[in-house]
């Protein structure tokens, strides 16, 4: 049975499992592990959702989201900024029920929206993000580094 849980301030290991499955599902290479201090910083923030799927004991699905004021509406927008499914659990249902408990955890909190990005080259994320009734939006994400000049 897969349990959903919203981690809190005791949860680091938890936390510590969600990025280690991150680390995992979306291949980061020399990845290094924030410091317990700060990710036990991260659990006592508002304004941010850490939501994981476990089975037996293990972390196999997750998502962190991050909650946005809008200037539109009285209310926030939520980003989601990761989700991932260990790949020997995905197809199984845990990303769709990871999103339907965002959805719930939103509307309790008065949120209008949440949204995410996908890679245009990941098909497969297209494909799911689809299936589960969202909505494709054409717009080009721009990254700037803080290291260097903005031209």
């Amino acid at each position: 049975m897969i349990l959903l849980q919203v981690l809190e301030s005791g949860d680091l290991h938890k936390l510590r499992d969600l990025i280690k499955l991150y680390e995992d599902v979306f291949e980061m290479k020399d990845f290094a592990m924030p410091s317990d201090e700060y990710l036990q910083s991260l659990l006592h923030k508002d304004g941010i959702t850490f939501l994981v799927a476990e089975k037996d004991g293990e972390i196999v699905g997750g998502l962190t989201a991050h909650d946005l004021p809008s200037t539109y509406f009285e209310a926030n927008e939520v980003y989601v900024y990761d989700l991932a499914v260990a790949k020997n659990h995905q197809r199984t249902g845990i990303g769709k029920n990871l999103l339907k408990e965002l959805a719930v955890i939103c509307e309790r909190k008065g949120e209008r929206e949440f949204f995410l990005q996908a890679d245009i080259d990941d098909q497969d994320a297209l494909d799911f993000y689809r299936s589960t009734g969202g909505a494709a939006e054409n717009v080009i994400h721009f990254s700037y580094s803080t290291r260097r000049k903005v031209e």
